[in-house]
């Protein structure tokens, strides 16, 4: 097989299927953080397996989700701004306020999750040296390096993850025909919430659509990587089914049987890391915490990288230069921009407190993008968009609908349970 690349870098041929190492697990690391780590130990440690089948159904949904983006940006040759500029001025109006406030609280949130396992393995340092650190780290990683050596650091940091939780879970020996059992439909009391969380929330939300993105970077452009795009998309997600699955099987084996509430918050993976030494030992205790510190800082790499990829796009076709241009690209100035928003403004808030104003709009814009996704890849993928060979068929467009229908209902709840707690 020839591995030969053009002068931009553009792969000429889709690799061999062990090769395909892709965009698709730096998506899926990116989507799994802190908090869908909390909210599966929490509703295996309420309910045990009687909700797997919502998390089997979220995996579903996410792969259908990116697998339209990946298509999109395949089939058309174009970014997913691109398209959604296509649909009216309404999408633009929508994501430019989004990723700006999105960005600046978000930036805050993953250093303080990020710093949280460190603090714990090193008390003497105080969090927020850790969580400026992490800040700079990743900005650095992503300011210095291209792609693929992006993509190779969050290989690694989802290989020490995978390793770490998906032992732990083989270590909490799970009860193999309860988990069968969690695979048929059932709401056990108090469980819609936490359904709704676990086949809404899991693996990303605005990451998602940075899918069509890192395509482009990886080199996979044309339609003739369609089926390597569905695998390596497809093979991600499961390996995110099987991570948050392993935190089911976590909370239902240790934490319900230890007798313990958790917190609900990302404290509550160091409320876990203290159950597993009393029960399993230091060792076991602080292998976690590494784990624990690999997920949330794959989410900080992803993050600094894909999101600025989309904002460069965004910034770069608002002011007239498409997506072509050299400042809407990676490493442009858009681009590096975006890095800076998301590493030192954010500081203020470790400082500072989350300001309640940019709290409720955060959580107004954030409950909304997933149901926006959605939303915008109906027409997108259904129309003379993309060419007819690529557009959607019914059973993608079914699952698009019910996606869309989830996320609506979800995100509202998110959104008044938001606007409840502040005001």
């Amino acid at each position: 097989m020839s591995e030969e690349t053009t002068e931009r870098g553009i792969e000429l041929e889709p690799p061999k299927k062990w090769k395909i190492i892709g965009p698709g697990l730096v998506v899926a690391a990116t989507g799994v953080g802190a908090a869908d780590m909390v909210s599966t130990l929490v509703a295996g440690s309420k309910f045990g397996y009687g909700l797997l089948w919502a998390l089997v159904i979220g995996v579903i949904l996410k792969i259908v989700l990116v697998e339209g983006a990946g298509r999109y940006s395949l089939a058309t040759g174009k970014t997913i701004f691109e398209g959604w500029r296509t649909l009216g001025r309404w999408p633009v109006w929508y994501f430019g306020p989004y990723i700006i406030i999105w960005g600046f609280i978000y930036g805050a949130s993953a250093m303080a999750s990020t710093a949280l396992p460190l603090a714990a393995l090193f008390p003497g340092v105080p969090q927020n040296v850790f969580a400026i650190g992490t800040g700079l780290a990743g900005c650095l990683l992503v300011w210095f390096n291209r792609y693929s050596v992006f993509e190779k650091i969050t290989a690694v940091l989802v290989g020490l993850m995978f390793i770490t939780i998906v032992g732990l879970a083989i270590i909490a020996v799970p009860d193999v025909p309860a988990m069968l059992a969690g695979l048929i439909p059932r709401l056990p009391t108090g469980s819609v919430l936490y359904t709704l969380a676990l086949a809404g929330g899991v693996g990303g939300t605005i990451t998602l659509a940075a899918y069509g993105y890192w395509l482009r970077e990886k080199g996979w452009v044309k339609p003739g990587w369609m089926r390597v795009m569905r695998i390596d998309n497809t093979m991600a997600y499961v390996m995110t089914g099987i991570f948050v699955i392993s935190m089911m099987v976590v909370g239902t084996e240790v934490v319900a049987a230890a007798g313990v509430t958790i917190d609900a918050g990302d404290k509550g993976l160091i409320d876990l890391s203290e159950v597993l030494n009393e029960k399993y030992g230091t060792f076991i205790g602080k292998a976690f915490l590494v784990g624990f510190f690999a997920a949330a800082f794959s989410s900080v790499l992803g993050v600094w990288h894909g999101v600025s990829l989309m904002f460069a796009d965004f910034w770069g076709n608002t002011r007239g230069k498409g997506s072509e241009h050299k400042d809407s690209q990676a490493h442009g100035k858009y681009f590096r921009f975006y890095i800076l928003w998301l590493t030192f403004p954010p500081m203020l808030l470790l400082l500072l407190g989350k300001p309640i104003g940019l709290v409720l709009a955060y959580g107004v814009l954030g409950s909304l993008f997933m149901p926006f996704l959605a939303i915008t890849l109906l027409p997108l993928l259904n129309t003379h968009r993309v060419p007819k060979e690529w557009r959607n068929r019914w059973h993608t467009n079914t699952a698009l609908v019910i996606t869309a229908v989830l996320f609506i209902w979800l995100g509202i709840y998110q959104l008044v349970t938001t606007i409840l707690k502040y005001v």
